[in-house]
């Protein structure tokens, strides 16, 4: 992955596909390669994706990272690829700095899609702390034993019972742990700071772009009812929930789950 300079750091990206431009914004902990499952299904786009700061090739800065840095390094890649406007798509940590990009930079932003995400702050509806503790313990097993680290990440990003008839998904995952970096546990550290102190809460009224709300409803880490919270600050956002998916919402069904992300992006 080429390698630009974005505002004050140095971001890995890759482009894929032609057709109008398509932001991909990873979620936490994960670098930019963990799109590439899903970039066959988004076609008739110009797919931008990218390493978040502190994972893959990107620089790795002192912490904390927080949500509106990593906003403006997506911002910053805009620039540096000479892309005035995109579409955006994030998941997870990635749909909430899809949410502060368009709130800070809404001239940038021409629809989004906000997947598996959540507005932040005291009105959001946390997971159990079990189920994060088993999240970083799972990142952190990652750089040293990733076979322990999947089987523990496994039930928090899928339900168990899809875990249990999908076997193949355990060796679909150790072949992606095998091409992508693993993050640096401070970065780790420094990225779980960020998230915990973001907030579009009060804010999102202020997002006016057509907006796709996309959830499973069997998610764990973060609950379906952030989706519906969403929804309260943004009414004019369509909701896309996902029978029997969890946080991993386009496992159970790609090609349909991606059919409808691509039919709203192109509406």
């Amino acid at each position: 992955m080429p390698i630009v300079k974005a505002g004050a750091i140095n971001l890995s990206y890759d482009i894929f596909g032609a057709g109008e431009p398509l932001l991909l914004i990873m979620g936490f902990g994960a670098p930019g390669i963990a799109w590439m499952p899903v970039l066959p299904m988004l076609s008739g786009f110009r797919c931008i994706y990218f390493d978040n700061r502190g994972t893959g090739n990107s620089d790795k800065p002192a912490g904390p990272y927080t949500i509106p840095d990593m906003a403006e390094d997506a911002a910053n890649l805009l620039d540096a690829v000479g892309i005035e406007s995109a579409l955006v798509y994030g998941i997870s940590m990635g749909g909430m700095i899809a949410q502060e990009l368009a709130l800070r930079h809404p001239d940038k932003v021409r629809k989004v899609v906000l997947g598996c995400t959540t507005t932040g702050g005291p009105e959001a509806i946390p997971p159990e702390e079990e189920t994060i503790g088993a999240l970083l313990n799972a990142m952190k097993l990652m750089s040293t034993d990733p076979e322990r680290a999947i089987d523990i990440m496994l039930p928090v990003v899928h339900p168990p019972d899809f875990v249990a008839a999908h076997p193949e998904v355990k060796q679909m995952a150790l072949m992606g742990a095998a091409m992508m970096p693993p993050t640096p546990p401070q970065v780790i550290e420094s990225t779980l700071q960020g998230i915990s102190q973001f907030n579009s809460y009060d804010r999102l009224p202020q997002l006016k772009c057509p907006v796709l709300i996309v959830h499973g409803e069997r998610d764990i880490l973060i609950k379906p009812a952030n989706a519906q919270l969403l929804k309260s600050r943004l009414p004019h956002a369509e909701v896309f929930m996902i029978p029997n998916a969890g946080h991993n919402f386009f496992a159970e069904n790609p090609m349909g789950v991606h059919q409808r992300i691509v039919e709203f992006l192109k509406s």
